[in-house]
């Protein structure tokens, strides 16, 4: 339940284009509890616009944005060395997954006449990854930069899925001020939780970004009032409750102070961002310190460190210091200087404090190092971000199709890839296995590791992986699984199987409500990240496609029991050979295939999903005898179409006994020949 208040006597005009609107006011000059004591509130609305409250106080104070006192506390000493930049602002602009962040970064770069207006623009211009374009998602962080009346505003758009969660946290040492979007019927989500969190606890000041204000069951009123409650459950101070809302729609490219009226721009927005969001606090003449906090490779300048610079002045050709710790440095020269003008990097002289920039010409640079001055300058704290929760075992391919498609098929190779991708991917871990040729790759999630596995197919790379697990912890000699938080979306009608699969994986439901007008239910769980493990699939069979699942790390709970994911065994080919069709005729009896006729498979692989429990092999090669010349013509064969499953789906299905065999041109799965189990 969150209070909108407004002061009738005073007003900012934020766009020509938009009508004078009511200012909210801070109600917050006096403690939460004492002006919300005596006050009944109810989180439905009658009317169209939040409720008005009016302090008994005459004395009107004017629009005040929310600033951290986190930001704001620092020693007067150190105080009056800092200075902040008025002509500069740096924001991060995080949301949930599909809440529209990079649909309104496409809208803020056209209205701020970064292209040509006779220029082509592809949707999700951010989106620049064919990962990215092909799954409809964000994977990696990505700078850009616009000019608003004199001011640059350098904004990073940012993944929302919690899986990539280190990518949003990392990022935020950037920035000093973040648009939180939310989706105007979803409201709060769990990813929202998690940047929201991650924002409070750096100080950074917020501007809540009602997004798809133009969707038919849109609720505004409810939308903010969930937010606010969630600044107040994540322990923000007054200041930070007292956020400013913006009412959007980034499609049209429209926004407003109020849901009924939107402007014809965005103006109200980049109003609010300069208003509301503080410029750099910067040490102007002290010491080089500049944050490395993303790193990008280009095979002419190398790799190219991406950060803020903290304090001092960066020149080009300047010799640095380059620092892990105080007694962890080497030093190194800058060859090339850019900065982020529009949608591209332009090259610079020189760079003062408090903008983003990209320095080329240290070689060796890791994310979390500190690019310092040559004689005085010293490390900034290093970036942390959360331990990784699910782990996967990935190996060299062993079948007896190797190397036949793929162009790095060696442990060597295996092994150097993936630890050139814990250089850029800091919440990401790798280990050495139990033999030379196996990896332990662990991550935020099957998505997080799923992404790095599509990569290095595409880039040639051939391997197996194996199923993921949980990583669990003992404290105490108790053991402790990862708990999560998973939200469903549901029609009703499709509740009760939800429900119930929900509940054999160990969920306990703590929330229930429905959502807007269309008759869905959301239905809010804490499940065991070992019961989330195969159940994507698993819910959309349960509800007929309908249902939206999406999870994010909750904390370490007690062990929750055993938790049965799949009911059926798998179908496994008997030989090598090519499938053929009189084979599949009679196998398709058995359960459901993944293998059309024609198709060649080695001995081991699995071919399709028994109907019952336990594995049986099958002979898919078999040739029908030609021994009956009589016959007049051959019997008509009718085949089921085979199922076609993607990665996600095959990591999704194996067991502990199976693998996924991971090729530039092929997706197969095996049984693992160093685990034997019991088939039919």
């Amino acid at each position: 339940m969150a209070l909108s208040f407004f002061n009738s006597s005073a007003f900012y005009t934020m766009s020509p284009n938009l009508p004078s609107p009511t200012p909210r006011r801070s109600f917050f000059a006096s403690p939460l509890s004492n002006q919300l004591s005596g006050l009944r509130f109810s989180s439905s609305f009658t009317s169209k616009r939040a409720l008005n409250f009016r302090s008994p106080n005459t004395s009107h104070r004017p629009i005040r944005c929310s600033v951290s006192q986190v930001t704001e506390t620092t020693t007067s000493e150190k105080k009056s060395q800092l200075k902040r930049r008025s002509d500069i602002r740096n924001i991060a602009i995080v949301a949930h997954v599909d809440h529209g962040k990079t649909t309104l970064v496409d809208s803020m770069l056209r209205q701020a006449k970064v292209f040509r207006d006779n220029q082509f623009v592809q949707e999700r211009i951010m989106d620049s990854n064919d990962l990215e374009r092909e799954r409809g998602i964000t994977i990696l962080s990505k700078n850009t930069s616009i000019t608003y009346k004199d001011v640059k505003i350098n904004i990073i758009d940012t993944p929302g899925h919690s899986d990539f969660g280190g990518e949003v946290e990392r990022i935020l040492n950037m920035v000093e001020g973040v648009l939180l979007v939310v989706d105007s019927v979803e409201g709060p989500m769990p990813q929202t939780r998690f940047v929201l969190k991650k924002a409070l606890e750096f100080g950074l000041a917020v501007v809540v970004v009602v997004n798809k204000i133009d969707r038919p069951s849109a609720r505004p009123e409810f939308v903010v009032n969930s937010t606010f409650e969630l600044f107040i459950e994540l322990n923000a101070t007054d200041e930070q409750c007292d956020f400013q809302a913006i009412y959007a729609s980034g499609i049209k490219g429209k926004a407003g102070l109020s849901p009924e009226i939107l402007a014809e721009d965005l103006g109200p927005l980049f109003e609010s961002i300069i208003r509301c969001i503080p410029g750099p606090h910067i040490e102007k003449d002290g010491a080089l310190q500049m944050l490395v906090t993303n790193i990008e490779y280009d095979e002419h300048k190398g790799r190219i460190a991406i950060g803020r610079l903290h304090a001092g002045a960066l020149r080009k050709g300047l010799d640095v210091r380059v620092c892990t710790s105080e007694d962890s440095c080497r030093y190194a020269r800058v060859s090339e200087l850019f900065v982020y003008e529009k949608f591209n990097r332009v090259p610079a002289d020189s760079v003062e404090a408090g903008d983003i920039c990209a320095v080329c010409g240290v070689d060796d640079v890791q994310i979390g190092e500190t690019i310092a001055d040559k004689s005085s300058g010293k490390p900034l704290p290093a970036i942390r971000v959360e331990e990784p929760t699910v782990k996967m075992a990935f190996s060299i391919n062993t079948s007896s199709f190797v190397g036949r498609e793929g162009k790095y098929v060696t442990s060597r190779n295996l092994r150097d890839r993936l630890y050139r991708e814990l250089e850029r991917n800091l919440a990401m871990r790798v280990d050495d296995g139990e033999t030379a040729d196996t990896f332990i790759v662990s991550g935020r999630g099957t998505l997080h590791i799923t992404i790095l596995i599509e990569n290095m197919r595409r880039e040639g790379y051939e391997f197996m992986v194996g199923p993921p697990k949980v990583i669990n912890k003992k404290v105490n000699e108790k053991l402790l699984e990862p708990y999560e938080i998973a939200t469903v979306e549901v029609p009703k009608e499709h509740m009760g199987p939800v429900v119930e699969l929900l509940g054999k994986r160990r969920g306990l439901m703590f929330d229930m409500e429905g959502v807007g007008s269309e008759g869905t239910t959301l239905l809010k769980y804490k499940i065991p990240t070992r019961g989330l493990l195969g159940l994507r699939n698993a819910i959309l069979t349960a509800s007929r496609g309908t249902a939206i699942l999406n999870t994010i790390f909750d904390s370490y709970g007690p062990w929750a029991g055993d938790i049965t994911t799949r009911d059926q065994g798998s179908l496994v080919a008997f030989e090598e050979g090519t499938t053929t069709s009189y084979a599949l005729f009679s196998s398709q009896e058995r359960g459901q295939m993944f293998v059309g006729p024609g198709v060649e498979v080695y001995k081991g692989q699995i071919v399709g999903i028994h109907q019952r429990p336990g594995d049986l092999s099958l002979n898919v090669c078999k040739k029908k005898a030609a021994t009956n010349v009589r016959s007049n013509k051959e019997q008509t064969v009718v085949l089921d179409t085979p199922l076609s499953y993607s990665l996600d789906d095959c990591i999704e299905y194996i067991q502990e006994d199976e693998l996924v065999e991971v090729t530039p041109s092929s997706i197969r799965m095996c049984k693992n020949p160093k685990i034997t189990k019991k088939s039919r």
